[in-house]
């Protein structure tokens, strides 16, 4: 069942697309603000996300880009900004479609079908999906991590720290951008949520923890991933 991820803040609205969406099978989780959508996002990764701009508490443009440091899935911008200047802002954080309100409930689920359909694709010829250690082996497309022939149990917390790490491996990755992309917006000063979860990834996944060879620290700055 595709998982959708609905971020508006129009109640009327959210329940005319749960009510359209779930009666096509799809499965919906709601979000009213970026923050709330933010934390939903990692903690029940989005098959497709719809997105309006104009929430409560940040512009969509920085949920955007918040997804987009560790999540592939399509998002599709659903706003009453009209200008074609908005529109190249959206598409140009990582947005793969744009649906202007009001709209049509077929276009928009035909929309949905088709970005759906381009993410399968490009998840069936990703070679990329498949990241192999000397220690573990990381599956990003079913979200599996094996070590030594045995699966590793990862929290969700867990996951999308070394998922974000493995999308920008061979990069060094600031604190503040792995607070916020895993925690959200308001995380951008709790170190310390970083060195307890790289803490527990590093006994989970390296052979020597207290010498990682794949989860390196850069101290005062920020995380690694290496081969």
């Amino acid at each position: 069942m595709t998982r959708v991820l609905v971020v508006e803040d129009e109640l009327q609205l959210v329940r005319a697309l749960e009510i359209n969406l779930k009666a096509r099978r799809y499965e919906v989780h709601a979000a009213s603000d970026g923050e709330t959508a933010l934390r939903l996002a990692a903690a029940c990764p989005p098959d497709v996300v719809l997105l309006d701009l104009g929430l409560p508490d940040m512009d969509g443009i920085d949920v955007i880009k918040g997804l987009r440091g560790w999540s592939r899935a399509p998002i599709l911008v659903v706003s009453a900004r009209r200008t074609s200047d908005e529109k190249v802002l959206a598409l140009d954080a990582g947005a793969d479609d744009y649906i202007t309100k009001p709209f049509s409930m077929d276009e928009l689920l035909a929309r949905l079908r088709a970005a759906s359909r381009r993410a399968a694709a490009v998840s069936a010829t990703d070679d990329s999906v498949i990241v192999a250690t000397e220690a573990f082996t990381v599956d990003l497309l079913k979200k599996r991590v094996d070590r030594e022939g045995r699966d590793v149990r990862l929290t969700p917390t867990e996951w999308h720290l070394l998922e974000v790490l493995i999308h920008h491996r061979g990069r060094l990755v600031g604190q503040k951008q792995l607070l916020q992309e895993v925690w959200g917006p308001t995380y951008g000063t709790q170190a310390n949520y970083l060195r307890v979860y790289m803490a527990q990834l590093r006994r989970k996944l390296e052979a020597d923890p207290s010498h990682p060879r794949h989860l390196i620290t850069a101290p005062g700055m920020g995380y690694r991933f290496e081969m």
